[in-house]
């Protein structure tokens, strides 16, 4: 069932609804499937547009007057063959307008711009509304000033509004599709986690990650050396353990090591051990890491960060299986599996000189691509319902769950700091919520909440609202085509048909508001 509440709050809805009130004075009126009107009009908190309408609302049979409206106005829809159609109302004269809002084909409701003077309306007309308005019980000096402050719209100017309410069942349509498919999706991805669904603690269903599960399976026996690319907080250690205990090296040691930790001296002596008295505070032999995970595995991050002379010693291990100690003079030797990780584009770091070549193509034998979780939103859910559960354990709490406002904003985030950032928000979360069994969206850090707000598309935070009508339908035109290329990946052929234009009109209009993305680049 939709939500008008939520509809309402809506910044492009606002927006729209700002439009009319200026432009036109009239006010905007949400009718369920049912003919049933969503809003209690109370006329101490609503902010009337029309004169008229706040006059009706005041009488003691003023929302009986408007259903009679309501249900002559979807009567008149049902019977005309157009989605927008104009309407008599309860006073002489005076009309409104309705529109069918639809979602996935099925009717949703009702948008009723309401109300506002036929276009022939003359001083006969005025005479009657004010005659029927005070027989049935307006002061006359109520009904003339409603009458004066009813706004004529002229043939142009009701074309606008045909338009505006277009595109307000066409927002509240997607929306409520959008919001039916979210809550799908939600209800498929909080079930519970499998192992279907996991790989070695990793978790994930979506395509990406089930296609790295299949690469990691099809490796798993062999001995090549890997290198895993991905931003911070992707889980490059985790991919590297889970190559590492589903090897035939599953049985000696895992060790890792960020090379972006320490200097080159220090990498250097912790890497490959040094000797007694190989510089001050060498007061005994030590074992580096490569000696200490002989026979394991070797989990080198952020090798990206290595300097060119660290890069020649790696290079040698790898050709050789042998490295020299700081300070010895014997060369030691070792079976050790590498995994480098790196956040760094390496191909661009070679152009510049910055890594070697031949190091490069030593450790990308196989390469393991980790994507980011604003791209895996698949997976929020289940990574949650994940987090949501060790956390709660670990403090002893019961089993938290997320409300269904809160998931909404958790996957309409984009998640910079990938899995880390969104499993400290869950331990933040774990811990604000205290006794509460419901974590609720006003709990969220408030990095979230700025950025995906009450759902506040960003683009639109700009529509203005102060120039001509034509100048704010053309911003709002040019907005609605620009999110729909990226969201088609501009095929304007599928763009065309959910818009209900033709292929022609709507490369017209990517032309005139310069949103070709080849002309872009160019």
């Amino acid at each position: 069932m939709i939500s008008w509440d939520t509809i309402k709050d809506l910044h492009v809805i606002q927006k729209l609804s700002e439009i009319l009130g200026r432009w036109f004075a009239i006010d905007i009126i949400y009718v369920d499937e049912f003919g049933k009107l969503q809003d209690d009009f109370d006329v101490q908190k609503h902010e009337f547009k029309s004169y008229l309408f706040k006059t009706q609302m005041l009488s003691p049979k003023g929302k009986e007057f408007l259903q009679q409206d309501i249900d002559e106005a979807i009567k008149t829809l049902n019977n005309s063959k157009d989605n927008v159609v104009e309407f008599s109302t309860f006073y002489p004269g005076v009309k409104g307008m309705i529109t069918h809002v639809l979602s996935e084909g099925a009717g949703i409701g009702y948008v009723i711009s309401y109300c506002y003077a036929a276009e022939n309306f003359g001083k006969s007309d005025e005479k009657q509304l004010i005659e029927k308005m005070v027989s049935i019980g307006y002061l006359a000096e109520e009904a003339e000033l409603a009458s004066k402050k009813l706004p004529h719209l002229e043939k142009y100017q009701m074309d606008y509004l045909r338009e505006l309410l277009t595109l307000y069942s066409d927002e509240i349509g997607t929306y409520q599709s959008e919001i039916a498919m979210r809550e799908q999706r939600i209800r498929d991805l909080n079930s519970e986690v499998t192992n279907k669904y996991r790989y070695h603690h990793m978790i994930g269903k979506s395509k990406k990650m089930q296609q790295i599960y299949a690469l990691l399976e099809k490796i798993a026996t062999t001995e090549s050396t890997i290198l895993i690319q991905g931003e911070n907080g992707t889980g490059k250690e985790l991919v590297a353990k889970a190559i590492h205990y589903n090897s035939q090296r599953k049985d000696k040691l895992f060790v890792a090591q960020n090379c972006s930790a320490f200097n080159d001296n220090l990498l250097d002596s912790e890497l490959f051990g040094h000797v007694k008295g190989a510089f001050t505070g060498a007061v005994k032999d030590k074992r580096g890491l490569f000696e200490t995970a002989d026979g394991g595995t070797l989990f080198l991050d952020e090798i990206g960060d290595t300097s060119l002379t660290m890069q020649v010693k790696l290079l040698r291990v790898l050709q050789e299986g042998t490295f020299l100690p700081v300070g010895a003079t014997t060369p030691k030797k070792v079976n050790v599996r590498i995994i480098a990780a790196t956040n760094k584009p390496l191909k661009e770091m070679i152009a510049k000189g910055e890594f070697r070549e031949d190091l490069y193509y030593r450790i990308n034998v196989i390469n393991v691509g980790l994507p980011p979780l604003r791209e895996r939103k698949e997976d929020v859910p289940l990574l949650v319902d994940h987090f949501l559960e060790k956390r709660c354990a670990e403090k002893g709490y019961s089993l938290k769950t997320i409300s269904k406002k809160c998931m909404e904003k958790m996957l309409d985030y984009t998640w910079p700091g990938n899995i880390r950032e969104l499993e400290n928000e869950i331990e933040r979360l774990v811990v604000l919520a205290g006794e509460d069994n419901v974590i609720t969206p006003e709990l969220l850090s408030s990095r979230i909440l700025e950025k995906v707000g009450g759902g506040t598309p960003v683009g639109l935070k700009g529509v203005n609202t102060t120039g001509t009508l034509k100048e704010a339908l053309e911003e709002l035109e040019a907005y609605m085509i620009k999110e729909g290329l990226k969201r088609t990946n501009y095929n304007k052929s599928k763009l065309a048909k959910e818009l209900g234009i033709s292929r022609a009109g709507l490369i017209m209009k990517v032309d005139k508001y310069g949103l070709d993305k080849r002309k872009k680049a160019s």
